[in-house]
């Protein structure tokens, strides 16, 4: 089985990791970093960055596509090449996934139309312009389409889509193995949960996260 994990400038790291640290367990599959062109691609701090090991067009049809988000995300609504290069690969994949804003990408590829689907809270009333049904869950499937919300659910997207691929005893070996037994020190992180003045404070920097400016 072959994961494909979709690399583009300032993407968000842990989208693109999480998926890899658990999806990428899986024994006897093949996960690949895939970008228009290959080489090392910056994430949304451009101080880290992930290695391409092939193009686009190298990796056609991946059994599992994934595609994290970022800032950088914005740009790439209306990148021709990146949009038909998900179409392709979903034609023939078995799952189709995204991570964060990676869902306004299959979006806007066409692909979450009348489809329920997750993505950074910040991002669910634009997710829902493109004519999918937003929703706050962290993991959402749809059919073969399987969204996570924001940045750290890949890591639960990659080990419920483990379930689905291999069973509960595969998926519960690779959440051992990664020691996945989360106890943050806050209950912050969801806008249901966190106080009132965090919510908006991260409200108010919305344009820098969802990649609509930098900040200086």
């Amino acid at each position: 089985m072959q994961f494909a994990i979709v690399l583009y400038d300032r993407f968000t790291a842990l989208d693109a990791v999480g998926p890899y640290e658990t999806l990428g367990r899986l024994p006897d599959s093949e996960t690949v970093f895939v970008a228009e062109h290959t080489g090392p691609v910056r994430n949304d701090s451009g101080n880290l960055a992930l290695v391409a090991e092939k193009t686009l067009a190298e990796v056609p049809h991946p059994d599992v596509l994934v595609v994290p988000g970022g800032p950088g995300q914005t740009q790439q609504m209306e990148n021709a090449a990146l949009l038909d290069w998900i179409r392709t690969a979903d034609a023939t994949s078995t799952w189709t996934t995204s991570v964060c804003t990676g869902s306004l990408l299959l979006a806007a590829a066409g692909l979450l139309e009348g489809r329920r689907a997750t993505s950074h809270w910040l991002a669910l009333e634009e997710l829902g312009k493109y004519g999918a049904e937003p929703t706050g869950e962290r993991v959402v499937t749809d059919g073969k389409y399987v969204t996570a919300a924001g940045v750290s659910s890949g890591i639960d997207m990659g080990l419920a889509l483990l379930g689905r691929i291999s069973g509960d005893f595969v998926a519960q070996a690779v959440q051992l193995g990664i020691e996945y037994d989360p106890r943050p020190p806050y209950d912050a992180g969801s806008p249901e949960k966190a106080p009132a003045d965090v919510t908006e404070f991260m409200r108010s920097r919305s344009r820098f996260i969802l990649g609509h400016e930098q900040p200086t």
